[in-house]
This record gives C-alpha cells, structure tokens and sequence, in this order.
C-alpha cells in the first residue's frame, strides 16, 4: 500500500525506545484527553474526600490489664498479682514493651504492641491469653479489667461547659455535670463518633450529717440512723399481677432519690413523739468528693476569678476525616442552644483539632499551588508559551492524580503527604523542562519534518534518560518505607507519594 507524503512526514525515523514508542502511541491516539480529564476528575474526588489530619496516624496500641486486689500491700500485689501478669503478657505475639504498676489494692500491667499492629487484634491477644492464664492469679482476686488504648482515643473537639458572669454562685460542679451528660449523649449519636468521655465531672450525692447533740438527746445512736436508712432505700421485685391482659411488674420498696424523703424517715419515739431522720441529722444535695478539680478561670474586677467547669471530649473513628466529624460535633451542639444547654451556660470550643487540620493542609494547599504558577510563569518566560501550557496541564494532573492514589493506599492528607508532593515537585518540574526544551529545539530546527514528528523523536533522544533518572530517585526513596519502628509509618507518606507522583510524570510523558 502507498503511503502518502504527508505519513511519512509524521514517521519517526531509527529507533525509538520506550519512551518514543509510548509517545507515538499516545500522540495519535483519540483517548489522551479522556485519560487526562478522567485522571483530573479522579484527583479532584481524592482531594475533596481524603481525611484531613494534621500528623499521619499511627497504630502503636496499648493494652492496660487492670487487676483490684483488696486487701493486698503494695509488695504482696507485685509478687502475687504483677509477676505472673507480665508473665502472662510477655508470651503474647506483638507485644514490645511491657510497663507495671503496684500499689496498695491495685495493680496495672501496660502492653504495648509493635507498631503497626491492629487495636483490636491487640485487645483479643490480651484477652485471650489472660483468660487462658487465670489460674496462674492467686485465688479471691477479682478477674482483670482489659481495656484497649489507641490513637483514635486521642479527642479531636473538646468542649467546656461553665457558668457566665451573671449565673456565678448560681450553677454549682454538679449542676454541669449533669447538663454536659445529656449534651454527650446527644453528641455520641453524630455519625463517626467513637468515644466520648468527661472530664472534671462530679457526681451529686445525698449526703447525711448525723448532729451528735441532737442524737444524745433523742437517744438514738449511729447504728440506728444508718440501719433506718439502709433498710428503707431497699427495693424488689414482689411478683407479677395479671389483670383484664395486662401484665404488670409488683415492686416491695422503693430506693429513695430526695433530702425530704429521707428526712421524713421515722426512726423511733421519744416520749410520745415521733424522731424523723430530719431531727437528728442534716440531709441535702453535695458534690461528691473527687481526685480531679477543673475550673476556668477569667479576669474580674477583683483579678482572677475561678469558676466551676466540666469538659466534653470526643474522639473519632478511625479512617474518619477529622475536619468533618468536628464541624458535624459543634453543629450538633451550636443546635442544642437553649434546649438542653440553658442561656447562662457559656460553651467554649478549647480544642478543635479538625480546624487546625484543615487550616494546615489548605496552607500547604496554598503553597503547593504557588510553587505550580511559579513554574509555569518561569517556562512561560524562558522557553515559550506552548511550552508553559503543557507544564500547567501536566503537574496539576499529576498531583491529583498522586492524590488519588494516596487515597487508594490508606493515607491521610496530612502535613507529611503533602511535604512529600512539594518535594516532589522539583524532580516532576526538571524533568519536564528537559523534554519539553528538547521538544521546542527540535521544532526549531526546520529540516522539514513535521511537529509531530519532531516531537516523538524530540521524547525519544532524552526521554529514556529521564525516566531511569525518575526510577533512580524513586530507587533511593523506597527504602523508608521499610524503617522500622514510630518513624517508619510517620515518614511512609513521602516516599509513597513521592515515587507515585515521579512514578505517574513518567507515564505522562
């Protein structure tokens, strides 16, 4: 067949290499655009729905072995209870580090696992050879309390509850206490949402002050005021009464939940006249007595004031994005304003991790989009115009579309992935000045041949030089993805996305 003068213009001529031959095959082809818009998109998802975080998240899992032993000192704890815990522990596949604790009554044993390890796998580990092993704990000692410990229970919102100015002496500890628990039950329901805990919390008690004077002239002793008590706040169930269908539940007793309902308890009489509890002991509401004090404090007319607070810690789930679950938990309690959160109960965001995630990563964002125009402005004035609108085709495309790969490999989008885009930028830039440079030579040579044809030859004279360059980087990174160790997932980011994105300009060209 005949081939026309214009084909043979565009035939490379000797031979090509890899790089030619992906040129020709590619410069011809209909499918190009679809493949850069498709790789566009795809980058473009990635980036709006990967995770936001500010470090990579890394599974060092902790199991705490509690053990109550009563009775027990703290020497007697550590030879009966301790030492054959941690030998116990020590056998279990994983584990790295061992820490423990003695004291009188209590012993804590802390596994730690090998990084990279599953939380819950960690967790079952424990469980099973501690069950398997409780034989080996002295008999009368409780059974252990296992209780599994990872980053995801690090909270990324934080929330303090206190009284404003014009509710101080009217809002007690106790009284926030009971608010920010229904505020968390509310919270615990938004979706992602794994753990919630309290912090500063008091519990409010009934709590009864026996007047000695007031019992010696009543004659009625500790040990009568204490059983009265006891005995009336005892309820059971009594039985089942069926009528007309119904079936209902008979309680004997009841528990008592007021001051005056203990007050009004009748413990004997005296000459005539009957002794309530009230006689003889103060009842009323107090604050439990607790370990842990939390207030806030703010600048008064007379200086520092201290004020009553509890706080709200929520965590997320893992693989979660951050920025997401923060905004959907202050929605949630923005919404609770005024209906489980009265007005004089002052709300104070003290930690939001999912903004300062997300301010950190647009930053870097920002910045990553900068060093793209810085670029493509340079090509522009250094070597043409057509050349600078190749460059703002490909390294946009390709950033997303490492960014797409990211997600598919598990990772965040972080501090540390994005440094490693930044990095990798300048390699990604180098060598697409070294093609495009060569491409505009040969254009400029006018020998005749045509642009496409100039082009292929232009790819194939430096491009497979470039490419064994690109793999030599991506040779020298690859090996930090096998550092052992907390840095080794810490720094997995870069040379994950680092030899994707070299790995990817090198398809491109």
């Amino acid at each position: 067949m005949p081939i026309s003068g214009a084909e043979d213009a565009d035939r490379p001529q000797g031979r090509l290499g890899i790089a030619g031959q992906l040129t020709a095959g590619f410069i011809r082809s209909p499918l190009t655009p679809l493949f850069l818009i498709a790789a566009f998109a795809f980058g473009l998802v990635a980036l709006l729905t990967l995770p936001r975080e500010e470090e990579p998240q890394i599974s060092v899992p902790m199991v705490d072995i509690i053990v109550d032993a009563p009775g027990l000192k703290a020497d007697d704890a550590e030879k009966l209870v301790t030492e054959p815990l941690e030998t116990i522990v020590k056998s279990i596949n994983g584990v790295e580090h061992i820490y423990a604790q003695s004291m009188d009554n209590r012993v804590m044993v802390t596994a730690r696992f090998l990084t990279g390890t599953s939380s819950d796998t960690a967790v079952l580990r424990v469980h099973d050879k501690v069950r398997a092993n409780l034989d080996r704990i002295p008999v009368g000692i409780p059974e252990p309390a296992i209780i599994g410990r990872g980053i995801d229970d690090v909270a990324i919102v934080t929330l303090t509850l206190s009284p404003k100015p014009e509710a101080e002496g009217r809002v007690s500890a106790a009284d926030l206490t009971r608010i920010i628990r229904e505020v968390r039950t509310d919270v615990a329901k938004v979706e992602n949402v794994s753990l919630t805990y309290l912090v500063g919390e008091v519990d409010e008690i009934i709590r009864i002050s026996p007047q000695p004077e007031k019992l010696a002239l009543y004659g009625v002793t500790l040990q009568q005021l204490a059983a009265k008590v006891e005995g009336a706040n005892r309820a059971a169930p009594a039985g089942q009464v069926r009528d007309k269908g119904l079936q209902i539940d008979v309680v004997a007793g009841e528990t008592l939940s007021t001051p005056a309902e203990i007050g009004n308890l009748l413990i004997t009489a005296r000459d005539g006249r009957p002794v309530y509890v009230r006689d003889v002991a103060t009842v009323e509401f107090a604050p439990e007595d607790t370990e842990a004090l939390v207030s806030t404090l703010n600048k008064g007319k007379d200086g520092v004031e201290r004020q009553p607070a509890t706080t709200l810690a929520v965590a997320k789930r893992p693989g979660a994005n951050a920025v997401l679950v923060a905004e959907a938990v202050l929605a949630r309690v923005e919404a609770l304003k005024g209906r489980l959160i009265p007005s004089d109960i002052r709300v104070e965001v003290t930690r939001d991790y999912g903004e300062t995630a997300n301010e950190k990563a647009n930053e870097l964002l920002y910045h990553l989009g900068l060093a793209t125009l810085s670029i493509i402005a340079l090509v522009w004035l250094a070597i043409g115009r057509r050349e600078a609108f190749v460059v703002a085709i490909v390294i946009p495309v390709t950033i997303l579309l490492t960014l797409f790969a990211s997600r598919l490999m598990g990772y965040t989008l972080n501090r540390v992935s994005l440094f490693a885009l930044i990095f990798s930028i300048g390699i990604l830039v180098d060598d697409a000045i070294v093609v495009i440079e060569n491409i505009a030579r040969h254009w400029g040579m006018g020998d005749g041949r045509s642009r496409r044809r100039s082009a292929i030859e232009a790819v194939a004279e430096v491009g497979n030089p470039t490419i064994v360059a690109t793999l030599t980087v991506v040779a020298a990174l690859l090996p930090m993805l096998f550092v052992s160790g907390m840095m080794g997932p810490y720094m997995s980011p870069i040379p994950a996305n680092a030899s994707a994105a070299m790995i990817f300009l090198s398809s491109w060209r």
